[in-house]
């Protein structure tokens, strides 16, 4: 296995940063923790297995289920960040340090997060509010982050350096969800559980920001590829120069007809990713009856075979290409979320099972999908091309959680939501097969790599 260069290894330490927010705060605890805050402002108590909170919220005049106001919370981010991380992409590929870029907008969604921690009673509007500007920065600063894949790597080295990144996440994000598991498990000082869930809210908020600094120290600017970049680039010349280039960008993808559907596969089966992401640890809870520390527990399980999973993907990759691994590794999914749907109530084993059929392809799929995707980026268009990407990217879905959120709403059960987004990865796998990547690859004026 090639060793990866000093600058590669630094870029992953933005995976290993920000898997964090992820894991500790998107996939564990934000969602059942501000729907047990819902819960509360509608029913005076938290809802369990044995007693359901059946009330709704009243949210700008219309009618919602306690249960289901965080899917449209992060349903209202994403249709948000696609108007705005387009240009964010823009910006990034017109500055003269992404790296710096990256840093701020990491070091704000940062300190969004740690704002979580004053989320308590029943003040579902402040962690409604917080929630959907976290999602935003997260995901701007992923932007700048892919681009950079393609700066620190060329085309045969982009699956391995895009697997080790996310395998490298998966244990930074791991290793702090170990620690909160044992934090809220043990609950020190006499915590109850609320603070102990808000204090590990917190320790997400400061790993992202602390660790960020190392790829902020050592990654190497370069200067920016996009043409007609101007002498002095003030905010102004900045916000007209992107406004132009990201219209441009959309009027010329049709030009590149492989790139959109690409693009457009990936948004779909990627919904069903992010959806399963965002409602796993409320399915456990709210459904199967877990308590949150045998959540953390499970999720960590998924976060240490992911690790596994990335690398041995990348390594399959390899071999037969990433295309038809990714198909793969849908056809996985498809299979654990049907599986899932059976699951009974308060049985561990069959539950921890699911989650490690998930976990092994949860990173190898998002990981090769985008070493995949920058094989078809016009050189020069990197971070804008990706910022289309990252508006469907992890954490910001928006039809896989607004069908998921109707689907509990109108049944008042889980299960038949999870079934829904089966249909996510069936189409969005088809897409991805008629995708004829030699041409593409070729149209976007790339080196074709020698396995794709």
């Amino acid at each position: 296995m090639q060793p990866a260069t000093r600058e590669q290894r630094a870029w992953f330490f933005y995976d290993w940063a920000n898997s964090a927010y992820i894991t500790t705060v998107a996939t564990v605890l934000i969602a059942p923790y501000l729907t047990s805050v819902a819960e509360r402002a509608a029913c005076g108590y938290v809802g369990s297995v044995e007693r359901r909170c059946e009330e709704h919220l009243s949210v700008f005049g219309l009618s919602v289920s306690a249960g289901s106001l965080v899917f449209y919370v992060v349903t209202v981010s994403t249709l948000i960040s696609a108007f705005v991380l387009p240009f964010v992409g823009a910006i990034a590929d017109r500055v003269q340090s992404r790296r710096k870029l990256m840093g701020r907008l990491a070091w704000s969604g940062a300190a969004v997060t740690a704002l979580l921690f004053f989320v308590t009673g029943s003040n579902w509007q402040l962690g409604c509010v917080l929630l959907i500007v976290a999602n935003i920065l997260y995901g701007a600063s992923i932007v700048v982050y892919d681009a950079l894949l393609i700066d620190i790597a060329g085309p045969d080295d982009r699956d391995r350096v895009s697997s080790r990144g996310w395998a490298f996440g998966y244990l930074g994000g791991g290793l702090l969800l170990a620690l909160n598991l044992v934090f809220v498990t043990v609950k020190p000082f006499g915590l109850t559980t609320e603070l102990a869930v808000r204090i590990s809210l917190l320790s997400a908020a400061l790993w992202w920001a602390a660790w960020t600094i190392i790829p902020y120290r050592r990654i190497v600017d370069r200067p920016p590829a996009a043409a007609a970049v101007p002498g002095s680039l003030t905010p102004t010349s900045l916000a007209r120069g992107s406004f132009g280039q990201l219209w441009h960008t959309l009027r010329e993808m049709r030009q590149y007809p492989q790139t959109l559907l690409v693009l457009v596969a990936y948004m779909i089966y990627n919904d069903g990713i992010q959806t399963g992401i965002y409602s796993a640890s409320v399915f456990g809870e709210k459904e199967l009856g877990f308590g949150s520390s045998v959540m953390i527990a499970v999720i960590l399980v998924v976060q240490i075979v992911a690790f596994l999973g990335a690398l041995v993907f990348g390594q399959i990759a390899a071999r037969i290409g990433s295309k038809r691994t990714v198909l793969f590794g849908l056809t996985i999914w498809t299979v654990m979320v049907l599986i899932a749907f059976q699951l009974p109530v308060g049985k561990i084993v069959p539950f921890l099972l699911t989650a490690a059929g998930i976990g092994l392809v949860l990173g190898g799929t998002q990981a090769l999908s985008r070493s995949f995707y920058s094989q078809f980026i016009p050189r020069g268009r990197e971070a804008e091309y990706f910022s289309l990407y990252q508006a469907c990217e992890r954490g910001t879905s928006w039809l896989g959680t607004l069908v998921f959120g109707l689907v509990h709403q109108a049944t008042g059960s889980y299960r038949p939501a999870l079934l829904a987004i089966v249909a996510f990865f069936i189409v969005g796998g088809l897409l991805l097969w008629r995708v004829d990547a030699r041409r593409g690859i070729d149209e976007a004026g790339n080196v074709v790599p020698h396995i794709v």
